[in-house]
């Protein structure tokens, strides 16, 4: 069949880069069973059990799979119904010296689990050295634009005035967590190693002759051969569905991160003042040819909501376990895992093409700041008529009369505020008319935001990618359609 006859995940066929869709790929799962397979047959081997150099070599030379050996997997599994006897089968084939020792001792979640935290860790190793160049980006943005003033919005209405840095700032912290929470969840990880079927070790117990310490070394040389400094040292058949809560858990929380930055870049792009990357030829709607939709960041927030969503499936499987195992979460981990890692990858590939392009609009950000400024301004003009001998009070009930009096004119004339002109020309005012314009500064109403931003990057910020300093890039993640 075609490829455009049967239905794809978007999530491979369309958004997620090639590594990591190769990661979670048949390919790459199946020779990773291999690969552990091979692993055991040597630990055994060098324990020593019986098995042969020969069979070792034949296993060697044949890690990959030929697309004969996916034909004769399926059809394995189509008659045996299980997929890793299937393999175990189509293996045995390739290397018929081992074919007897294959699977020694070991139980279906030897080679699934094992393999699973394989491709955790391999994922997450994709995962944050991309993310650390998305918020050393950022930091670099808000460095660019720390003393722009810009108006604050608290209940999404025109509050006390930051900086376009220092709001850039609220996103980079949020994706400091993230990298945290990915680091350690990373970083936690241990393997399942080799527990046989319960978790007790019975069986290579049984195949060396009772002899503890052959076991426990045999489970330490596979978990080094994978690469993982330890093996949890309680299993059941499956290593705790809990480790893949941890993992969605931290993964659905950058999800969240994503959909608030993107909201926020599309609010500030229907006010003008910030828009994501706008291509030459790009269309922004197939009516109004005017338009200049925020995509981007409307994809951003569609696909954080699926990955901040996982997290729920993931709670529910573990919680579902029954005692040493049941096999209800087998088809939700095969559609869960990799689309959680997918799903996270295709959002840091939009965050680095986004924040790599933002464009700003002083001009709009100051019009906007002028608009509402000047109601802002009047507890500077009260206090400092205060200071010059005048009546709190008094000031107070004139800012009052006049500023609803401007904000008349704004709602029901439609009409610029002109709140600062009948100001000028209020006898009240006469002490400070001199002064207005230095009082209405943006620059004075930002209190320390330029500094905040200065710091947080030094400080916060550094310390944070110091790991990853030889990993940024400054190329733009490019999108598909």
């Amino acid at each position: 069949m075609s490829s455009n006859t049967i239905y794809q995940t978007p999530l491979s066929s369309r958004y997620a880069s090639k590594e990591m869709a190769e990661l979670f790929s048949p390919a790459t799962r199946f020779s990773t069973w291999r690969q552990l397979w091979l692993w055991l047959a040597k630990a055994e081997k060098q324990l020593g059990l019986p098995i042969s150099d020969e069979a070792i070599s034949q296993m060697e030379a044949h890690l990959e799979l030929t697309d004969e050996d996916f034909k004769v997997a399926a059809e394995e599994e189509a008659r045996r119904r299980h997929d890793v006897m299937a393999h175990v089968h189509a293996y045995g084939q390739n290397a018929p010296a081992a074919a007897g020792i294959i699977h020694w001792g070991a139980t279906s979640c030897y080679c699934t689990d094992n393999a699973d935290l394989i491709f955790l860790k391999k994922g997450l190793d994709l995962l944050l050295p991309k993310l650390a160049n998305v918020i050393k980006k950022l930091a670099d943005f808000a460095i660019e634009y720390k003393d722009m003033a810009t108006l604050g919005y608290t209940h999404y209405q025109a509050a006390q005035l930051t900086t376009v840095g220092k709001r850039a700032c609220l996103w980079i912290q949020d994706l400091l967590f993230d990298l945290r929470n990915l680091t350690r969840a990373r970083d936690d990880l241990g393997f399942r190693g080799v527990k046989g079927t319960t978790g007790t070790q019975a069986s290579f117990l049984a195949i060396f002759e009772g002899d503890h310490d052959k076991v426990e070394e045999l489970d330490r040389l596979v978990t080094e051969f994978a690469g993982f400094k330890y093996a949890y040292p309680i299993t059941s058949q499956t290593y705790s569905r809990k480790i893949d809560a941890d993992v969605i858990s931290a993964l659905s929380s950058f999800g969240a991160t994503c959909q608030r930055i993107g909201s926020d870049i599309r609010h500030l792009a229907a006010t003008k003042e910030i828009e994501e990357p706008f291509e030459k030829d790009q269309i922004g709607s197939s009516a109004m040819a005017y338009k200049r939709n925020p995509m981007r960041s409307e994809r951003m927030c569609s696909l954080g909501r699926h990955l901040a969503n996982l997290n729920k499936d993931a709670l529910d499987t573990y919680a579902a376990q029954w005692f040493e195992r049941t096999l209800d979460d087998s088809a939700i981990r095969r559609i869960d895992i990799p689309s959680s890692f997918l799903t996270a990858d295709i959002l840091l590939r939009i965050l680095d093409n986004v924040v790599s392009g933002l464009v700003v609009y002083p001009a709009v950000i100051n019009r906007r700041i002028r608009d509402e400024l000047p109601f802002m301004a009047t507890e500077n003009f009260i206090m400092r008529l205060v200071a010059l001998g005048g009546s709190r009070q008094d000031a107070h009930e004139k800012i009052r009369v006049l500023s609803h009096e401007a904000s008349a004119v704004v709602k029901l004339q439609g009409k610029d505020n002109d709140l600062i002109e009948r100001i000028k020309k209020d006898e009240f005012f006469k002490p400070i008319w001199g002064e207005i314009d230095a009082l209405m500064d943006p620059s004075t109403f930002v209190g320390r935001a330029p500094q905040q931003v200065e710091k947080f990057v030094a400080l916060e910020v550094a310390k944070a990618l110091e790991p990853w300093k030889g990993t940024f890039s400054t190329e733009v993640s490019q999108l598909s359609v």
